[in-house]
């Protein structure tokens, strides 16, 4: 027997799982640099996609606890990003994206878009194979 090390067969989930942690890391050291979490983006821009949102739908569309959204919201809020035009307890929140949301949600779609085509230049297979491969496993959203 050799003392090779053998090689285990190829994985496509640890290899996707490799390549997205890179990119993840990446994403998150651009998105700080602008006050931004990747949690906190993705609920910015869900925010702005539908004003008025409730806490429970937000944290559905966000597969994270309300308590999650509130604590995510907050942060938001503080940071001047979003407001809540019923910032009062048992009152139904409005909540919206302020100018200066705007603002930080242009700016991290320009990265991302630069993000988006630099992965894409490297690997212009895998990234037609991901076009819309996401929204294939996510569950559906629907309004009460």
């Amino acid at each position: 027997m050799s003392s090779a090390q053998v090689r285990p067969p190829f994985s496509p989930v640890v290899s996707l799982l490799t390549v997205a942690a890179v990119w993840e890391a990446r994403l998150d050291a651009e998105l700080r640099a602008l006050g931004l979490t990747t949690r906190r983006y993705g609920l910015l821009a869900h925010i702005r996609g539908t004003p008025g949102i409730s806490f429970s739908e937000l944290a559905r569309r966000s597969q994270i606890t309300v308590q999650s959204a509130h604590a995510a919201v907050r942060m938001l809020v503080d940071a001047g990003f979003a407001a809540d035009a019923n910032g009062h307890a048992g009152a139904a929140s409005e909540l919206r994206v302020t100018d200066a949301g705007q603002r930080v949600l242009a700016d991290a779609e320009r990265m991302l878009a630069r993000l988006d085509a630099e992965f894409g230049s490297g690997a212009p297979t895998l990234a037609a194979a991901l076009g819309g491969a996401h929204e294939d496993h996510l569950p559906e959203h629907t309004s009460n």
